[in-house]
């Protein structure tokens, strides 16, 4: 009997171990996810204090060139709160007490988890985004393609300039609808199925190049016109014709730099449509950077080539525009350097001119592959084949984030809906797509990725583009396929795979307002896809 009652005493000992063990684990796991929720809140504390501080001095500047007694009068009446109410120690401590509370029902899966739940403000009120549909995509503007056309069929002339000023003025309105941010944050990973869109039709019609198709880029302000460019130096302008059933070619414009003859590396559309942005590269004393205005006739000089030279060698492998101000663009290349370029209006210059500036060049050790810019803090992120991944705020001309990966980094899309989100495509096999949030340093949100069947190398030839909705990602491949990638899917591979073409495809892109997608491949066709 004694000995039976010493091993129940022994297995209690072990179940209360075993019990505290678990304990110990779970609020470790609590203990850091607080951690960074207190990260976090002192990060949007500074944030928050940086624009009361700014708006403080608006109302002096205000104040002072005011010379009206009633005006005066008003002011002495607007309060200014100096102080926060309640310290972010607080607003912590009760978000941490709730957060404590409902902990104690159910742990953290994973650290991932916990990483998604520090981009939720609790001071703030949360913006609840119902389940999306597949059939959302039929629901975009119908009306755009009812709009004329833009271009003179005859004699491929370009944008006249009244007409462009039409097209400028409608589209500003759908970017600024564009640029409104949405959580996304709350439903990545959030669904243990994906969200399946149909591909009903597709058409395929031929490029017009001569040689393998590099750039694909869709007009912002224009919902018919799309651009594509090619290894023979032409760059092709389109129009979407019935819909999206097919596309007629407006104009080909030979874009060769002047003393090389190359191609254009990357091509960047305009914010207000009026022109196309090509890079090339900076050896031999070549072109770096031309300029091709959709505002001028025919007759006209219609490639510019800049005088102004921003990098020092190597190819120039991506140019970007920057959400926050359509007059500057950032260019990545070789010689490890990331290019600001800025617009200024000359008078004596009906093209304007845009003049560099050097972000930096020592930051990465290996050739800079992909720039985008982020809203927060005006931030240009740059990817290279480092492995490196730099956040550099043009405020205080630092990099405030750094992060490195296993692999070589080719390319970064911002998301177009949550401002916080981007994507980096990299070299691993089955892991090409990793998910970031600019709040979270050195943190992976989500990973996607495929099997190649063709190759087990990466191209940067190869690129990636959000849907509108920002639920979406397509990517090319080297094989004939474009993949599709649901964030709300809790796996890491595609969500769906479409055959699109007879040889690799470069990039998918998605149409703004149609329930389009349009693919360019190295079979030197355009495919245009219907979804549903």
């Amino acid at each position: 009997m004694a000995a039976c009652a010493n091993g129940d005493d022994k297995s209690d000992m072990e179940e209360q171990e075993e019990a505290l063990v678990a304990l110990i684990e779970h609020r470790t796991k609590e203990v850091n996810h607080l951690r960074m929720r207190l990260a976090y809140y002192e990060s949007e504390l500074d944030e928050s204090l940086k624009k009361l501080e700014e708006t403080q001095r608006q109302l002096a500047r205000l104040r002072s060139r005011s010379c009206d007694p009633s005006t005066r009068s008003v002011g002495r009446n607007v309060r200014v709160k100096k102080e926060i109410s309640s310290s972010p120690l607080k607003i912590c401590e009760d978000s941490f007490r709730n957060l404590s509370d409902e902990s104690n029902g159910s742990s953290c899966d994973s650290y991932q988890e916990a990483c998604l739940k520090t981009i939720k403000t609790k001071p703030k009120p949360l913006l609840v985004i119902p389940g999306m549909n597949p059939k959302v995509m039929t629901e975009y503007n119908k009306a755009s393609s009812e709009r004329k056309s833009l271009v003179k069929e005859k004699g491929y002339g370009l944008l006249p300039k009244q007409e462009a000023v039409e097209s400028q003025a409608r589209g500003t309105k759908r970017k600024c609808e564009e640029n409104e941010h949405k959580d996304l944050s709350e439903v990545i990973c959030s669904s243990s199925s994906p969200c399946i869109i149909n591909c009903d039709t597709s058409n395929h019609i031929p490029s017009q190049h001569k040689r393998k198709l590099r750039s694909l880029v869709l007009c912002p302000t224009n919902d018919q016109l799309f651009a594509t460019s090619a290894l023979d130096g032409i760059v092709n302008m389109w129009e979407i014709q019935g819909r999206g059933s097919h596309a007629n070619l407006l104009s080909s414009i030979n874009c060769a730099s002047m003393k090389q003859r190359r191609w254009p590396e990357d091509v960047a559309w305009h914010p207000n449509g009026s022109s196309l942005i090509s890079v090339y590269s900076a050896d031999g004393g070549d072109s770096q950077i031309a300029i091709l205005n959709l505002n001028e006739r025919e007759e006209e000089n219609e490639v510019r080539f800049l005088e102004d030279k921003g990098h020092v060698k190597g190819i120039i492998n991506n140019v970007m525009f920057m959400p926050w101000d359509n007059n500057c663009f950032i260019t990545g290349g070789s010689d490890h350097g990331v290019v600001h370029w800025t617009q200024k209006h000359n008078d004596d210059d009906n093209n304007n001119s845009w003049k560099p500036k050097l972000l930096h060049r020592s930051i990465h050790s290996s050739a800079v592959m992909g720039v985008a810019g982020m809203h927060q803090k005006q931030t240009v992120v740059s990817v290279g084949a480092d492995k490196r991944i730099i956040g550099f705020d043009l405020h205080t001309e630092k990099p405030d984030y750094k992060h490195q990966i296993e692999s070589k980094c080719m390319s970064v899309v911002p998301n177009p809906c949550d401002f916080n989100l981007f994507m980096v495509q990299t070299g691993t096999p089955q892991k090409q797509l990793r998910l970031f949030d600019i709040r979270l340093k050195n943190t992976e949100i989500h990973e996607f990725g495929w099997k190649q069947e063709s190759s087990m190398s990466q191209s940067a030839l190869i690129s990636q583009t959000w849907s509108p909705d920002g639920l979406y990602i397509t990517s090319g491949s080297a094989d004939p396929v474009i993949h599709i990638f649901d964030i709300r899917f809790n796996a890491n591979q595609p969500s769906q795979s479409i055959k699109a073409h007879q040889k690799r495809v470069f990039k998918a892109a998605w149409h703004h307002s149609l329930p389009l997608l349009i693919s360019i491949s190295s079979d030197l066709n355009i495919g245009l896809h219907h979804i549903t």
